[in-house]
């Protein structure tokens, strides 16, 4: 069972066209998805679960149905984060906070520390992320650091530079999702999916069930995950080239 799971969930606008809907419809129908992925996790025992909401490329669409999207998340953030407290899921969310209106900031945050101290599964939802921008504020972090005499640049290493990324504290992704039958990771997770596993299914996101949740786990469960070893080295049976 992987420990981190991370999902792109696309289709929305395509599966709305499909049902001769308003992209909107797709973006509603979708909430339900989120729902059901989020239970079929707690179940399956996953510790962490990271869902790409907003990227930061997305700030680029159609004006009202960025609107729209933000006070979705709004609505659905203020219903949902009861539900979140009883099943003690802790909450959490990546990006850049920035460009997001005070309102919603303010939600985020009281439904953070509502959750903190949860001790069941960690939900991330990356809402004007962008793994570029990640690495980048995280080199800014690390020059000011050097610029304030905490570290100097020769014991900067992978292990110093991850610790200013986000999420940091946790474990990087093992299972890479993406719906919606594209095969691009979009700028989403970079550094911290340097070894996780890619799962690409044709379903669209509204369509993705516990059941397309459980597939996904399954093909999971028979990757072989060598991390640059051998699989001699592993000690597997049947060994793959």
């Amino acid at each position: 069972m992987p420990r981190h799971v991370a999902i792109i969930m696309d289709g929305n606008g395509r599966w709305a066209r499909q049902q001769g809907k308003p992209r909107q419809a797709g973006h509603k129908a979708g909430a339900e998805s989120v729902r059901a992925v989020i239970e079929e996790s707690v179940t399956a025992g996953i510790e962490v679960l990271t869902l790409f909401a907003f990227s930061s490329e997305n700030w680029s669409r159609p004006e009202k149905e960025v609107s729209f999207l933000m006070d979705l998340f709004l609505r659905a953030l203020t219903r949902e984060v009861k539900l979140l407290q009883e099943q003690g899921i802790r909450f959490r969310v990546i990006g850049n906070r920035s460009n997001l209106s005070s309102k919603l900031v303010d939600t985020i945050v009281a439904a953070e520390k509502r959750t903190a101290g949860n001790s069941g599964m960690v939900l991330q939802l990356a809402v004007s992320y962008g793994g570029r921008w990640d690495i980048v504020q995280a080199a800014q972090k690390t020059a000011r650091l050097v610029a304030d005499g905490q570290l100097s640049a020769d014991d900067i290493d992978e292990n110093s530079f991850s610790q200013q990324l986000s999420f940091s504290d946790l474990p990087e992704v093992d299972l890479f999702i993406r719906t919606g039958g594209e095969l691009r990771i979009s700028n989403f997770i970079l550094w911290q999916a340097a070894y996780a596993e890619f799962y690409f299914s044709d379903t669209l996101w509204p369509d993705f069930s516990a059941d397309s949740l459980r597939l996904a786990l399954n093909d999971y469960a028979n990757r072989e995950r060598r991390f640059g070893r051998t699989s001699e080295q592993l000690g597997v049976k049947n060994a793959k080239a």
